[in-house]
C-alpha cells in the first residue's frame, strides 16, 4: 500500500497552513477570502516592482507634455 503525504504550504495572505492539492481549489491560499484579498491588492496596484527612474527616461518620455497649470 502506498500512502501519499499531504503537501502543506503557508497561505500567502494569512500564513495558515493549507493543503496544496487538487482538492483545494483556492491553492496556494487557504480560502476564497484570502484569494480575493490578494486579488484586490493586485487590482488596486498595491503590489509593484520597484524600478529606479533614470533621468534620461524622464526626458525621453515627457518631452511633449506641458505640466504647467493654466
Amino acid at each position: 500500500m502506498e500512502t501519499t503525504k499531504k503537501r502543506l504550504v503557508t497561505c500567502p495572505n494569512c500564513k495558515k497552513l493549507s493543503e496544496y492539492s487538487l482538492s483545494n481549489t483556492f491553492r496556494p491560499f487557504c480560502s476564497e477570502r484570502c484569494k480575493m484579498i490578494d486579488l484586490g491588492l493586485w487590482a488596486s496596484e498595491q503590489y509593484a516592482i520597484p524600478v529606479e527612474i533614470k533621468e534620461e527616461d524622464l526626458e525621453q518620455g515627457f518631452t511633449d507634455v506641458n505640466f504647467s497649470r493654466q
